[in-house]
């Protein structure tokens, strides 16, 4: 019995509607609802991994990464005997459409504004996951719009 280590990279999906953008949520085999995530391979880079797990979980494979956003949580739990500390690290990532097709891995999906995603979400670290991705989200998109303003 030890402790093992772990890192996986996912990404918090946002579909940009114009008004105001709507988060994916996925619903995984255990019950819980959470984001597109997963461990990170031989020789991928987070963002590569991130991607790919967007892809292979929700079938979406025109994502965009914004960039500037990184956030990291962790978490321990138990596999077997042993004490796994997870290191998990997100991107923010746009979404071209909402035509999801969802993986073995999960049972559900859903696209929904923050407020609503925020109270949907089952864990603590996902509902600051979201909350950081909406916050600099909002920063961007205002920084844009006075951009486009000039």
């Amino acid at each position: 019995m030890g402790l093992i280590k772990e890192k996986s990279a996912g990404a918090v999906v946002f579909y940009d509607n114009g008004q105001e953008p709507e988060y994916l949520l996925l619903l995984y085999e255990a019950g819980h609802w959470d984001f597109p995530k997963g461990g990170i391979e031989e020789g991928e880079t987070e963002i590569q991994t991130a991607l790919r797990e967007v892809k292979e979980e929700t079938g979406l494979n025109n994502v965009k990464i914004i960039d500037g956003f990184k956030w990291e949580i962790q978490y321990n739990y138990r596999k077997n005997r042993n004490l796994v500390r997870k290191t998990v690290v997100f991107f923010l990532a746009e979404s071209e459409t909402k035509d999801v097709t969802l993986s073995y891995e999960h049972k559900d999906y859903t696209w929904l504004p923050y407020e609503e995603a925020y109270s949907k979400l089952t864990f603590k670290t996902a509902k600051e996951t979201l909350k950081e991705a909406h916050v600099y989200l909002i920063k961007v998109k205002n920084k844009q719009q006075r951009l486009d303003g000039l």
